[in-house]
């Protein structure tokens, strides 16, 4: 089939092809496949055989004309001489009379012109989900981009603010060296005054019992006794000079002792919670149902609109219909579920103390074992990956593992170790994944209910683990309670410490975060995704006088 060419912004200019200038093209032959100017149109094309009962189009018309296929000449690869009458769909080939005879006579055999159109839709409507993913790739695209440009700016700003500060500080650093040189220079004065002076009186001692030495020593020589005795007592006295007083000790100059300069006297990074590839993170109450539970602590929705509610280990297990804002009970089982899923078809699996088998209960309503058996250990965590798959977190004292089991029950990988032999989990409380074949699994590590999420890449291999955030997480520890992947691949994890909802992205880095005390859940503790922009949110008990606990339909909007 001839295709045209393109046209639009960013494409190479095209010439014509029969003159091959740069005049602008104008037409298209449809049955000859050539672009060309006007003139060549008139004046060329024109003198073509059969030119007359050639398909020309403008340009602005390309892409809107197709041209019709002739299915009655499509030679047969096998028989020669033959042409292709039919299309086999079981084969998925083009066959000819003797092919249907010979081999295809029995299978499912459908007009050309039929199957043709059936391609052609298949193919526009893969075009379309292309062009959609393309746009929502460059929307994604565009806000990385803001990101990108945001943290730039951040950078430079925070840069700028490090070198202003550390002008500062040795700005500050050389007034006070100034000022320590100085203090020493007036206390070094001081002492050399004090002891200077005591030197000039001691200095004005020796000088004038030198010279009173050397007086004697000529008197003592006088030869003329009436002289000396005349003079005698005079020069007695004059030898009692007093001594100068010096003081006992002397001042010193000061010492210096060295500071230490460190991140207390210059400043440190902090990790900033802000950063995020959205703009906007909300949550709205639409609906709010009373329930008959103690605790909410498992939602799993159903295709139907139904909703299995659990109290965990409180012994309650409900199917519940929303009707207006109360919840009609639709059946109900006394059993301590210790975590449940639901399959794409309604069908409901069981974790259930004590049991090393997963119960399944059908969309009848029959609760059975399934072939799901993690024998010795006991399963903890289980998600639902499609019809043929599951994941579950199992636990047998000290031993844990995530387990991943096809249809059959068998199972298909186990995620108990790490490369050095160490465990993977403390104890696997809830499971996840993303789209990108991560699994998130929420570890509990210590009997507070403190633990970190563990994120799985291929084959089992650690790639992060989320204990929380410095600024959420300041004063009380990490303690994730249940977690779910949103249908734009974003991980949200209920933390009871702060009563916030942490949004990851699929490799477990924080993007933002929500207080849903901030909307009136004072104490969220499981989680369900109803659909896109929707998510479940059931409650517990603590801090609450009300003993029944209720079911949150929320609307979120950034992640």
């Amino acid at each position: 089939m001839a295709s045209s060419q393109p046209f639009g912004g960013g494409q190479v200019p095209v010439n014509c092809k029969l003159c091959e200038t740069d005049r602008p093209i104008q037409w298209k032959c449809m049955d000859c496949s050539i672009l060309m100017c006007e003139y060549c149109k008139v004046n060329v094309h024109s003198q073509f055989k059969n030119a007359l009962d050639h398909k020309i189009i403008k340009r602005e018309e390309i892409g809107l004309h197709t041209e019709e296929l002739d299915f009655t000449n499509i030679k047969c690869d096998e028989h020669a001489g033959q042409s292709s009458c039919l299309y086999c769909n079981t084969c998925e080939i083009l066959v000819c009379p003797t092919c249907v005879a010979k081999v295809h006579k029995k299978h499912d055999l459908i007009e050309i012109s039929d199957e043709y159109k059936m391609k052609v839709d298949k193919l526009k409507k893969g075009q379309s989900k292309m062009q959609k993913n393309n746009f929502n790739m460059n929307a994604k695209r565009n806000e990385l981009n803001k990101l990108l440009s945001a943290e730039n700016s951040k950078y430079s700003k925070v840069r700028q603010d490090i070198l202003k500060h550390e002008k500062t500080v040795k700005e500050q650093v050389d007034k006070y060296f100034k000022e320590l040189l100085n203090k020493l220079d007036q206390s070094h004065e001081t002492v050399l005054t004090t002891v200077k002076s005591d030197l000039n009186a001691l200095l004005l001692f020796t000088n004038q019992t030198e010279d009173k030495i050397n007086e004697v020593q000529d008197f003592i020589g006088i030869s003329n006794a009436t002289e000396f005795f005349k003079e005698v007592n005079m020069i007695q006295k004059s030898t009692d000079i007093k001594q100068p007083q010096t003081k006992p000790s002397y001042s010193s100059s000061s010492n210096f002792v060295p500071g230490n300069i460190d991140q207390s006297n210059i400043g440190t990074l902090q990790e900033d919670v802000s950063l995020s590839a959205e703009t906007h993170v909300s949550l709205v109450i639409n609906n709010e149902y009373q329930t008959e539970l103690d605790v909410v602590t498992f939602v799993s929705p159903c295709t139907d609109k139904s909703i299995w509610l659990s109290s965990g280990g409180y012994g309650m297990l409900q199917r519940v219909k929303p009707e207006g804002t109360n919840l009609k009970v639709m059946s109900q089982f006394n059993t301590k579920v210790c975590r449940m899923a639901v399959t794409p078809s309604n069908q409901l699996f069981l974790c259930v103390l004590g049991k090393t088998k997963l119960l399944q209960i059908s969309s009848s309503g029959d609760l059975t074992d399934s072939v799901y058996d993690v024998t010795p250990l006991f399963p903890n965590a289980i998600l639902v990956i499609s019809n043929n798959k599951i994941i579950v977190g199992a636990i047998d004292g000290e031993k844990s593992a995530v387990i991943i089991m096809n249809k059959k029950g068998d199972k298909e990988a186990v995620y108990e170790h790490d490369q050095h032999s160490q465990p993977l989990f403390n104890y696997p409380l809830r499971i996840t994944t993303t789209c990108n074949g991560n699994i998130h699994v929420v570890d509990q590590i210590s009997d507070d209910w403190s633990g970190k999420v563990v994120i799985l890449g291929q084959e089992g291999r650690i790639i992060n683990q989320y204990t929380g955030h410095s600024t959420i997480n300041k004063h009380v520890s990490f303690k994730p309670i249940d977690i779910v992947t949103t249908p734009s691949d974003n991980v949200v994890v209920i933390d009871l410490a702060t009563k916030s909802l942490h949004i990851l992205d699929d490799n477990g880095h924080l993007i933002s975060y929500f207080n849903t005390e901030n909307i009136g859940i004072e104490f969220p503790y499981s989680l369900a995704i109803k659909g896109t922009g929707q998510i479940y949110i059931g409650s517990g008990r603590a801090g609450s006088q009300t003993k029944k606990v209720k079911l949150y339909e929320v609307h979120y909007e950034g992640f």
